[in-house]
C-alpha cells in the first residue's frame, strides 16, 4: 500500500513540510511519481519504529485500531441506514434525510450542511463501475470526532449522473458517506473502495441482500451466529424512500 504526502502528514500529526524533511535529511523512504513522493506503508512503519515514533491516527495507526475502526463503521452505517427501492427523483431526499439526522453534530452543522447539499453540483458521484457510486460532499470539513454516517441506497430505476462511467453499466447503488474530517474522509473512501474491491460487499449490494449481511461485508466480520443485526431490513425497522 503507497501513501502520498498529504496522508503521511495526516497521520503523523505534522505539516506536509516535515514529512519532506525526512526524506531528504531523515532517510524516509520514499518512490518518486511522475513529480510526487509515495511511501510504502511497511517502509515506512518500519522507519518510524526505529526512531521510537508513532502514527498518531489515520493510514499508519495500530492494527490494534481495527476493531475500534469497524465498530464506528458499524454505528455509521446503522446512522445512514439501508434504503431501499429509492426512486432516482428521490435520491437527493433521502441524502438530505440522512444529514438531518447526522448524529454528533450540532443542528447548526446539519443545517449548514444541508444547505451545502442543497447548492448544484456539491455532490461528488465517484461512479466506480460496476453500477456502483460512493457519493459524498465535494468539499469535507471537519465536523467533530463523532459526526459520521454511511448510507446504502438500493435504486428502483437508474440514477443519470454528469460524470463519467468507467463502464456502460447504469448507476444502481450507492454508498453515501459523511466523514467527520477530512482525514477520516480519505480513509472512509479508501475502506469503502477496498470492501467494495476485495470482499463480498459488491455482490450483496448488488444482489439486495438483508442489512445483516452488508453490515457484516463492511466492517470485515460475520453477524453473530448467522444472527440478524437488530433493526435490519427484512427485520424491524427497514428503512424506506418516499414516493
Amino acid at each position: 500500500m503507497y501513501l502520498n504526502v498529504v496522508q503521511l502528514a495526516e497521520s503523523f500529526g505534522v505539516d506536509e513540510g516535515v514529512v519532506e524533511g525526512w526524506v531528504r535529511h531523515e532517510g524516509l523512504p520514499s518512490v518518486p511519481d511522475r513529480g510526487r513522493l509515495l511511501f510504502d506503508r511497511a517502509q515506512v512503519v518500519g522507519w518510524a519504529a526505529s526512531r521510537g515514533m508513532a502514527a498518531k491516527a489515520g493510514f499508519l495507526a495500530s492494527e490494534r485500531s481495527t476493531s475500534s475502526s469497524a465498530h464506528r463503521l458499524e454505528l455509521w452505517l446503522r446512522a445512514g441506514g439501508v434504503w431501499r427501492a429509492v426512486p432516482a427523483s428521490g435520491v437527493l431526499d433521502v441524502l438530505e434525510r440522512v444529514v438531518g439526522d447526522l448524529p454528533g453534530a450540532t443542528p447548526a452543522v446539519r443545517q449548514f450542511l444541508l444547505n451545502r447539499l442543497r447548492i448544484p453540483g456539491a455532490v461528488t458521484w465517484a461512479p466506480i463501475g460496476e453500477g456502483l457510486a460512493l457519493p459524498h460532499l465535494r468539499a469535507p470539513i471537519a465536523l467533530g470526532r463523532d459526526a459520521g454516517a454511511i448510507a446504502v441506497l438500493m435504486l428502483r430505476e437508474p440514477l443519470a449522473i454528469s460524470e463519467p462511467v468507467p463502464d456502460a453499466q447504469p448507476i444502481s447503488r450507492l454508498l453515501f458517506f459523511v466523514a467527520p474530517s477530512p482525514r477520516a474522509h480519505l480513509e472512509m473512501l479508501g475502506h469503502l473502495s477496498a470492501a467494495l474491491k476485495r470482499g463480498p460487499l459488491r455482490k450483496l449490494l448488488m444482489e439486495g441482500a438483508a442489512d445483516a449481511e452488508l453490515f457484516a461485508a463492511l466492517v470485515g466480520g460475520e453477524p453473530a451466529g448467522g444472527a440478524p443485526v437488530p433493526g435490519s431490513s427484512g427485520q424491524a425497522r427497514p428503512k424506506e424512500a418516499r414516493p
